[in-house]
């Protein structure tokens, strides 16, 4: 196995691939891979620069950290939208291309078998199936949705280059059987993911709870000790809701508070 090596990673998949036939599949995959040449040549990034790995419905690009990673933001944002709409001008509505799009950073191994291997990739793959990436193209006007990681934010977006607007790029978090990654979205957050209530942690009073339920622990009351005898609750009692039964406690009698 070869070190780890740190490179831009361009991921690409194309909308409803499943939902077309063998012969539409077919002329599918031959426009994508039309449009990702078109791209890397415009972005300068020449054979020498780049390996892809085929997905089947998509493409992977693994390109080289020495190759310019803000012109191939500006060739996505620009060129790309361009030649997909003018492809899709003269295809029919069976052979309608749509792409979502992830560009990240990140070191990856190329093993001995040619397999690609690190958590870089593992994570610009999630964001590439993340519903809110689905749904902005879903909603979009577009025919690419595109999302960038926070790396790539941090070091090319955020600066505002000429053609890299960072005031069109807005925060998201995708949950991952990892946990959440944040990353950003070009264009509006779609309306599902930006009305989603945030997780919360619970409240004090919650964590108490959860804590008598799961680990037992002290019980107050507070007021008069009625019905309290020798560590046992005898019959109802209201202590900001109603304990039914006898409860016993497990500890000295002269525990009490």
């Amino acid at each position: 196995m070869t070190h780890p090596l740190n490179r831009t990673l361009l991921l690409l998949d194309i909308e409803k691939f499943s939902d077309r036939d063998d012969v539409e599949q077919t002329y599918l995959r031959r426009m994508l891979y039309d449009v990702v040449e078109r791209v890397l040549q415009s972005a300068g990034i020449d054979q020498t620069l780049h390996l892809r790995a085929d997905r089947g419905d998509g493409v992977l690009v693994m390109i080289d950290a020495n190759a310019s990673l803000p012109l191939l933001l500006r060739v996505l944002l620009t060129e790309a939208p361009a030649q997909l709409r003018e492809v899709n001008r003269m295809a029919s509505s069976a052979a309608q291309i749509r792409l979502r799009a992830v560009v990240a950073t990140g070191f990856v191994t190329v093993d001995a078998i040619d397999g690609w291997v690190g958590t870089d990739l593992n994570q610009a793959c999630r964001l590439l199936d993340a519903d809110t990436l689905r749904a902005a193209l879903r909603e979009g006007n577009s025919d690419i949705a595109l999302c960038v990681s926070e790396s790539v934010h941090a070091g090319i977006v955020r600066h505002d280059h000429q053609g890299i607007p960072a005031d069109a790029f807005h925060p998201i978090t995708v949950q991952s059987k990892n946990g959440p990654l944040k990353a950003w979205l070009h264009g509006p957050v779609p309306a599902a993911a930006a009305t989603a209530p945030p997780a919360q942690e619970p409240t004090p009073a919650r964590q108490q709870e959860r804590a008598a339920a799961e680990g037992g622990g002290a019980v107050e009351f507070h007021g008069t000790n009625s019905g309290v005898v020798a560590g046992q609750i005898n019959g109802p009692m209201i202590q900001g809701g109603v304990i039914n039964g006898g409860v016993t406690f497990h500890g000295n009698p002269g525990d009490g508070r």
